[in-house]
């Protein structure tokens, strides 16, 4: 890729205006308002509380047992005249500790399952998910009592019991999310370009699950905390001296009808706490990739433990000027059918880009476009299966083991501009985050330099305060924008080969013109080849150099891009240019489709016979279609 991106663009585009800057925070609401003030009072009481509440708590008044609420104790007294509000106040402390602590478990225990399942193969996979979906067939409840057998009745064998209990259920949560995520394009690029599994976790995964998993820790918090006030009420839990919530409800309840705040008061402190938990979880599941931060700052650590590989100064061309850049020959492609076979889109493919050349693949949806260009790109996983008698980049072979140094020198060469840019860009990352990817990794720039780099990738594609677009996520800019910042992610590196799978599909064709001009500077400026992909015969002939057409997995022809319509042989090529109107097409007739020029051309050729109809609708549709084919040919 380019080492100055903005003079990759010269002319000025028609920019988007920016959009309104959301600075307003989504803590400044009333649930998280509610949820702040609720954080600092339990903190605030679970610190200073045994300090302030101890003696009060401890100290034996006889005279006073069972006295009833009022001013001078709230609620009341116990069995020997301890105060019961300040044993709630210094009990605070403990159920928040044994809550955080089997909060703590059940995640953490569940996150490292989860991802753990999400990356074994498929049989491992199938074994562990199975474990834990046989847990979760229990009542959570019967398990929490079983491992409390286990490790006796005591504050410590509590928080291991319901930490444990707890694990299927986030397991099983993580490993759906996950699996969900690991299945994205962003994904199956960065493990081409030679991210490991753990880093895929760490920058792509966890990011992307942070959120919902950290409302299931709020949620989760809540339920803990009740379940150690229920097994302490049932005395399976603290055990005295020491006393929890639970435990003074337990107490308490005996005198429900003398002084009903001894039972009352530790109730309300349960139910105050579930409270404050709900609207953490409530504030957090409100704002979409703004509670990553903890989870986005300790990716960094395995992004700086990975050793950084210097790229070269310049893009200096490998291999003689005459071999092509690009090469597939006898591509295949298949996937497994369900049952035991498999089923081949692709058959026996050749594609070739030369230096600098723009490749057009054109066809039908379902015609095998995406497929030959990103197994030329090396993106296609597993079900899929390739197979090439050559299959190469330069001077890489794809279908050997590639090395690190190798997936480098694709992420920094080998440039992807995929078709659904929302589903490609990862929507848990900001646009700034994803283009300095490159620049940080694999150009080994400092994060000042890489975030300029992304600054001006942007600004190059016609972004306006591309200082600021920076901090944006890929759900708030529109569709033009996201196809022209995935065309600046590709120019953040230095490309060699830009594969451009259908980027102006659904964009107005203001946008599309824009993103054309857009990819034609850059290749003018880098020297890139360019296979670009599209459905639009038209669209690809006046962009491109050359011309392939494919048709059901295979090539049918190949063209120069300027003599199309004088050199197209085959009826697809045909019947695609016949689909495209032009001043001269009678207005009166409709326009044609590609089976009605198809079945024509056999009709004109004696080819054809038409089985089904009456005998008058069939020389009609005969008569129609040979009028069409002669317009034609």
């Amino acid at each position: 890729m380019t080492t100055s991106v903005p003079g990759l663009l010269d002319a000025p585009l028609v920019a988007e205006p920016p959009s309104k800057r959301r600075l307003r925070s989504r803590w400044i609401s009333a649930s998280g308002i509610a949820a702040l003030i609720g954080i600092a009072v339990l903190l605030t009481i679970a610190v200073v509380g045994p300090a302030i509440w101890t003696e009060a708590a401890t100290a034996r008044n006889i005279a006073e047992r069972w006295a009833q609420a009022g001013a001078e104790h709230p609620f009341g007294t116990d069995d020997i005249g301890r105060d019961i509000f300040a044993r709630v106040m210094v009990a605070t402390r403990t159920s928040l500790l044994l809550t955080a602590g089997a909060t703590a478990m059940l995640i953490s225990g569940g996150l490292i399952i989860g991802l753990t399942a999400a990356m074994l193969p498929r049989r491992p996979r199938r074994a562990l998910i199975w474990v834990m979906d046989m847990l979760l067939a229990f009542p959570w409840l019967l398990l929490v009592l079983f491992f409390t057998v286990i490790w006796d009745a005591s504050a410590t064998g509590a928080m291991l019991a319901i930490g444990l209990a707890g694990i299927p259920n986030v397991t099983r949560l993580v490993y759906n999310m996950a699996s969900s995520v690991t299945e994205r394009d962003y994904v199956r690029a960065a493990r081409v370009v030679g991210v490991g599994p753990l880093g895929i976790m760490a920058k792509h995964v966890l990011p992307n699950i942070a959120n919902p998993l950290l409302v299931q820790s709020a949620a989760a918090a809540s339920t803990t905390l009740l379940a150690f006030a229920g097994l302490s009420f049932l005395g399976l839990g603290v055990q005295a001296p020491e006393y929890d919530w639970g435990r003074l409800l337990n107490e308490g309840l005996a005198h429900l009808y003398t002084n009903p705040m001894a039972a009352l008061g530790p109730g309300l402190a349960v139910v105050f706490a579930g409270l404050v938990f709900t609207m953490i979880a409530e504030t957090v599941g409100d704002q979409p990739g703004q509670g990553l931060r903890a989870f986005a700052q300790s990716s960094r650590i395995a992004v700086l433990a990975r050793r950084r590989v210097q790229a070269p100064a310049s893009p200096a061309p490998r291999g003689d000027g005459g071999s092509p850049l690009a090469e597939v020959r006898g591509l295949r492609v298949s996937f497994p059918d369900g049952q035991g076979g498999v089923v081949e889109r692709v058959h026996g493919v050749d594609l070739h880009v030369a230096p600098g050349e723009v490749v057009g693949i054109v066809g039908e949806s379902g015609s095998g476009k995406s497929l030959t260009a990103m197994a030329m790109a090396g993106l296609l996983d597993a079900p899929a299966i390739v197979e090439a008698e050559t299959r190469r980049f330069d001077d890489i072979d794809l279908d050997s083991k590639l090395s690190l140094a190798e997936r480098r020198r694709l992420g920094v060469e080998l440039g992807v501009i995929f078709q659904d840019p929302l589903t490609s860009l990862n929507p848990a990352l900001t646009i700034g985050r994803q283009l300095t990817e490159v620049p940080r990794q694999h150009l080994g720039m400092s994060r000042t330099q890489a975030r300029q780099r992304a600054v001006e990738g942007l600004d190059a594609v016609g972004i306006a305060e591309p200082e600021t677009r920076l901090g944006d996520y890929p759900h708030q800019f529109s569709g033009g924008m996201r196809q022209r910042a995935m065309i600046g992610m590709a120019l953040t590196g230095r490309p060699r080969l830009i594969i451009a799978d259908e980027p102006t599909t659904a964009l107005d064709v203001t946008v599309q013109r824009q993103v054309l001009s857009v990819l034609r500077r850059a290749q003018e400026a880098t020297g890139a080849g360019i296979v670009f992909i599209s459905h639009d015969i038209a669209l690809v002939s006046g962009f491109c150099d050359r011309v392939v057409v494919m048709k059901d997995g295979e090539v049918v022809e190949e063209l120069d891009a300027r003599t199309i319509k004088q050199q197209a042989s085959h009826p697809y090529t045909q019947g695609l240019i016949a689909c495209l109107p032009d001043m001269s097409s009678d207005r009166t007739q409709p326009l044609p489709v590609i089976g009605d020029h198809l079945r024509a051309r056999e009709l004109a050729e004696g080819g054809g016979d038409e089985e089904e109809g009456p005998a008058a609708d069939r020389a009609e549709r005969g008569g129609t279609r040979r009028n069409r084919a002669e317009a034609v040919l």
